[in-house]
C-alpha cells in the first residue's frame, strides 16, 4: 500500500507506540482501514476528503481580492511570484531597514532571495539568519517569514525590544528555501516536499533539503534510496539551494551568531543534535532559550510546544540544516515545528495564520533578546 507519511517523515522512525499521520489515496483506503482493524491498530480519520480540504484553501484564489485594503494580506497563503514580488516592494520602499539581494540559483535556475534586515548603525553587527520553506508542503513556514518582517518593519518606531534588535542585529531572512518545490506545492502537487532535482536513473524527482547538509551526511534518519521523501541525494551539498545558503553562512560563520529554521508540524522547539543522542556543549544556554522561547509562545493562546534535542524530542536524523549550522560555529541553532499536531497537519487553516505567527514572534524575539544578554 503506498501512503505518504506525514508524520513521522520517514516508516524508519515508527516503533511500538508511535503515533503515524499518513496520506492515503481514496482507492487505498478502501484496504487499509479493514487491514488495520484486523491488525487492531487504532486509528482516527483526522481528514476524510483532502481533496475538498485542499479546493476550500485554495479554490477561493481566482476571486477573491488577494490585496487587503493597506496592500499586502499577511493572513492568507502566497504564491512563489507573489512573495517574490513583494520582497521587490520591500526593496524599494524600505530601503532604510531592508535589502534584498540573492544567494544564488535553484536547479530550475530561480533565484534564491534573502532580504537582509535592519538599521545600518554601525560597520560591524551580530546577526540572526532565518530560513522557511526547506520542505515544500509546509506553507506555514514562510507565511511565519514574511510576518516576521511585517513585524519588525511595523512596529520598529514603537517597540523598544525592536528597535533593540534591529539596532543592534542583522537578521538575514529567506522566505522560501525550496523555491522550486514550494512552486510545486502550488500548481501541481499540495503535498511535494523535496527540492525538484532530476534523477536519471530512478525518474524520481527531489532531494529532501534538510538532508542534504554536510554533517554526518546519509546516516541515520535519511535515504539513499531517490524515491523517498528523505532522499540524502547523491552526495552532502548536490542541491544547488543547499549549497548556496551553506557558502553563505560559511562566509559570514563569524558574524551570524543564531540559525532559526522553520517547519511544520508538531508543535516543537528543537535544537541539536539531531543526528546523535549526545548534549551539546553549551546546552545549558541553548535550553535555557528554548524554555524561555517556549513559555513566551504559550503566553499568547496557551499552545504548548515541546523542546529539547531534536534527537530525542522528535527523531534521529542526519544531515539537517539546524546540525550543519551549530557545527560550523553558530552557537544557537533552532528548529521550529510550527502548528499544529496532526489535525489539520500541512493544511493548516488561513484562519490559523495570525495566531501561529503571532505566538511564534512572541519566541523569535525572546530568542534574539536572550542573544544579546549573552549567556555564558
Amino acid at each position: 500500500l503506498q501512503v505518504d507519511l506525514w508524520q513521522p517523515s520517514s516508516a524508519f522512525h515508527i516503533v511500538e507506540g508511535t503515533v503515524t499521520d499518513m496520506r492515503v489515496p481514496q482507492n487505498t483506503s478502501q484496504s487499509l482501514l479493514p487491514y488495520l482493524q484486523q491488525a487492531n491498530i487504532q486509528y482516527t480519520i483526522l481528514i476524510s476528503d483532502l481533496q475538498k480540504a485542499i479546493e476550500n484553501q485554495t479554490g477561493l484564489r481566482s476571486y477573491r481580492n488577494r490585496r487587503s485594503v493597506s496592500g499586502y494580506n499577511y493572513e492568507v497563503y502566497h504564491s512563489l511570484e507573489e512573495i517574490q514580488d513583494w520582497m521587490h516592494q520591500l526593496n524599494k520602499t524600505h530601503s532604510d531597514l531592508v535589502h534584498m539581494f540573492s544567494v544564488g540559483k535553484s536547479y530550475e535556475g530561480r533565484p534564491l532571495f534573502v532580504l537582509k534586515l535592519g538599521k545600518r548603525s554601525r560597520p560591524y553587527k551580530k546577526a540572526v539568519w532565518i530560513d522557511c520553506g526547506i520542505h515544500a508542503r509546509e506553507w506555514i513556514g514562510p507565511a511565519f517569514c514574511q510576518w516576521f518582517v511585517k513585524e519588525a518593519l511595523q512596529t520598529y518606531q514603537i517597540d523598544p525590544a525592536m528597535r533593540k534588535m534591529l539596532t543592534q542585529l542583522y537578521f538575514y531572512i529567506m522566505p522560501v528555501f525550496n523555491v522550486d518545490g514550494y512552486h510545486f506545492s502550488w500548481t501541481n502537487d499540495r503535498f511535494w516536499r523535496k527540492t525538484r532535482s532530476k534523477n536519471t536513473r530512478f525518474r524520481c524527482h527531489g532531494v529532501d533539503a534538510n538532508r542534504n547538509w554536510k554533517v554526518k551526511w546519509c546516516d541515520e534518519g535519511a535515504s539513499f534510496h531517490p524515491c523517498d521523501d528523505t532522499y540524502c541525494g547523491p552526495f552532502p551539498e548536490s542541491e544547488p539551494e543547499v549549497k548556496a545558503v551553506a557558502h553563505f553562512l560559511r562566509k559570514h560563520r563569524k558574524q551570524i551568531k543564531a540559525y532559526l529554521s522553520f517547519h511544520a508540524y508538531a508543535q516543537m522547539l528543537l535544537y541539536p543534535y539531531s543526528y546523535k543522542y549526545a548534549t551539546i556543549p553549551n546546552f545549558s544556554c541553548v535550553e535555557l532559550a528554548a524554555y524561555n522561547a517556549v513559555n513566551a509562545l504559550q503566553s499568547a493562546y496557551g499552545i504548548r510546544y515541546r523542546y529539547g534535542p531534536a534527537s530525542s524530542t522528535l527523531y534521529v536524523s542526519s544531515g539537517s540544516s539546524m546540525d550543519w549550522a551549530y557545527k560550523n560555529g553558530i552557537p544557537y541553532a533552532f528548529a521550529f515545528e510550527l502548528r499544529d499536531t496532526g489535525h489539520f497537519g500541512f493544511l493548516l487553516p488561513e484562519t490559523l495564520i495570525k495566531p501561529t505567527c503571532t505566538e511564534t514572534m512572541l519566541a523569535v524575539k525572546n530568542i534574539t533578546l536572550h542573544l544579546l544578554k549573552k549567556c555564558h
